[in-house]
């Protein structure tokens, strides 16, 4: 008999060319197909049989494919998301922007989240305002059908509507109305950036490039947002690291002010215009 230790050891080696998390991802998928928590499964499974299936998960990983693809799971400012390969995985640098957001506007009523995906910024501005309504908008309709589900699972079906939508569409945004609070993580990489394997071969290129510079989808979206929010309103944007000075000059021919956060790494990450 093979333990879940043992299973998760070789795995970790199996990985170790792959991943700079190695440990982590086996010890993720382990406790993903014995249905617990990574806390538990260090606490109380790893003396039990590893269960069948492992090895096969871990050969899905040494090809590059996402820990949160294979599980179908993604945690986001505390709550569990389904995700797809239909959606970007939510990273944790995004968190950037729900803080943003939140501490700018924490008495939004109407939210507006554009480029939704797995519905993680809206659900997660939600779940803090517990007033708000939101709307998240996204071109895929298998994205809409996965932040769908997200909202249910959190009970936040009431609150959050996903429509169709694309920005580069003439009349797309009408009969949406004004919002208090608008939120985007649009595509920003530029075409030929050198990207990691787990990125470049699974995630949808839709949400990723932004032609030559990274910046074609704010320059269609920026002059847009004026007509999108309320007198007060603010719009939070993340950016690449990179990209702060350029949209900033985007926003401020738009005829907004912006101000920068940055995230835990001290990287350019959000911009609220105002």
């Amino acid at each position: 008999m093979i333990t879940a230790g043992e299973a998760i050891r070789a795995a970790a080696e199996r990985l170790a060319g792959i991943s700079d998390t190695a440990r982590l991802d086996a010890e993720l998928l382990m406790a993903h197909l014995f249905g617990v928590s990574r806390s538990e499964l260090l606490l109380r499974h790893l003396r039990a049989p590893a269960p069948p299936g492992f090895a096969a998960l871990i050969e899905r990983r040494a090809t590059c494919e996402p820990v949160a693809y294979i599980t179908g799971v993604q945690e986001f400012y505390g709550l569990p998301l389904i995700v797809s390969p239909a959606t970007l995985i939510p990273r944790g640098d995004s968190e950037t922007l729900v803080e943003a957001a939140l501490k700018c506007k924490p008495d939004a009523l109407r939210v507006l989240d554009l480029g939704t995906g797995s519905g993680a910024l809206l659900l997660a501005v939600l779940a803090h305002l517990g007033k708000a309504q939101g709307i998240g908008i996204d071109r895929s309709e298998a994205a809409l059908e996965i932040a769908r589900a997200n909202a249910a699972g959190l009970g936040l079906r009431p609150q959050a509507q996903f429509l169709a939508g694309d920005w580069h569409a003439a009349g797309w945004s009408d009969g949406l109305g004004t919002f208090d609070l608008v939120l985007c993580n649009p595509p920003y990489v530029e075409a030929d950036a050198a990207l990691d394997a787990q990125v470049r071969d699974f995630e949808p290129h839709s949400a990723l490039f932004a032609g030559p510079d990274g910046l074609d989808d704010y320059r269609v979206l920026i002059p847009q947002l004026r007509a999108l929010m309320n007198q007060a309103a603010v719009a939070v944007l993340e950016i690449g690291a990179n990209q702060a000075d350029a949209v900033s000059a985007l926003a401020a021919a738009a005829g907004f002010a912006t101000r920068l956060h940055r995230d835990l790494a001290g990287r350019a990450r959000a911009l609220v215009l105002g």
